[in-house]
């Protein structure tokens, strides 16, 4: 009976083409491997999502929560057409980014957390999963929103992307932007970049492990600082985190 009711409540997937793995050259001189990962891979991932969740900077805590959820959601075949890019150095899981397709001709972006900061790792992940729906699946448009101010530049702004504000957006409803096919091409000699093949070597060395981030984004050092996003002047919530976290809550 239970088998039963559980294809009931699984999704009929769509079979969709696998995103090409691909390589970059960072700033620091570290190769970068974006590629897709399999459900198989989602539990060695969702303990390197977990300790965001608690991390209240940069709104950390609600996109981790959310991706966190996401991920379980896909592994446990409870979300229809969704996929995950992995971006790793040497094996170190250092960004995240995933979505679902809707139809033919819409994709529905969910999610990029950076699990390093810096060299714009989250920008080249976002910018993938762009690829992907534009290249590999040949959409017509990509329905985003953001949740960071950090994340408003780099996709908003970034890519210029057109209103659609008369569409909710999967994520709480909110309104609507889009990447078209024609912003997509504006921007492809700019901020889409990689190389395919990935030399096998490489890609073998992401394949075998996901590895945890070495050095992933922390509670803020500097409480009055780190408390304007979250318009708590005294620093209150920063303070109960730390304690939560095991620190002495002091600045």
């Amino acid at each position: 009976m239970s088998v039963d009711v559980e294809k009931l409540l699984r999704p009929i997937d769509t079979p969709l083409p696998e995103f090409p793995a691909k390589y970059m050259t960072l700033a620091g001189g570290e190769q970068l491997v974006i590629r897709q990962v399999t459900r198989d891979e989602i539990p060695d991932i969702l303990p390197h999502v977990e300790p965001l969740m608690h991390v209240e900077r940069d709104f950390y805590d609600i996109v981790a929560s959310r991706v966190y959820a996401e991920l379980l959601g896909f592994y446990m075949h409870r979300v229809q057409d969704e996929y995950v890019l992995a971006a790793q150095i040497e094996g170190e899981l250092v960004a995240i980014v995933n979505g679902r397709i809707v139809n033919p001709d819409v994709g529905m972006s969910y999610h990029t957390l950076a699990l390093r900061r810096g060299l714009r790792i989250g920008a080249h992940a976002f910018a993938a999963k762009m690829e992907y729906h534009m290249d590999v699946l040949g959409q017509k448009e990509v329905l985003i929103v953001a949740e960071s101010p950090i994340g408003f530049r780099r996709w908003m702004i970034e890519y210029k992307l057109e209103k659609r504000f008369h569409i909710p957006h999967e994520l709480g409803g909110c309104p609507s932007y889009s990447l078209t096919r024609e912003l997509f091409e504006a921007a492809r000699g700019s901020l889409i970049v990689g190389r395919r093949p990935v030399p096998e070597k490489l890609l073998k060395k992401a394949q075998a492990a996901i590895l945890a981030p070495t050095d992933p984004p922390r509670p803020p050092a500097d409480l009055l600082a780190a408390t304007r996003s979250l318009y708590d002047s005294t620093a209150t919530a920063l303070l109960g985190q730390r304690n939560k976290l095991g620190g002495t809550g002091n600045a």
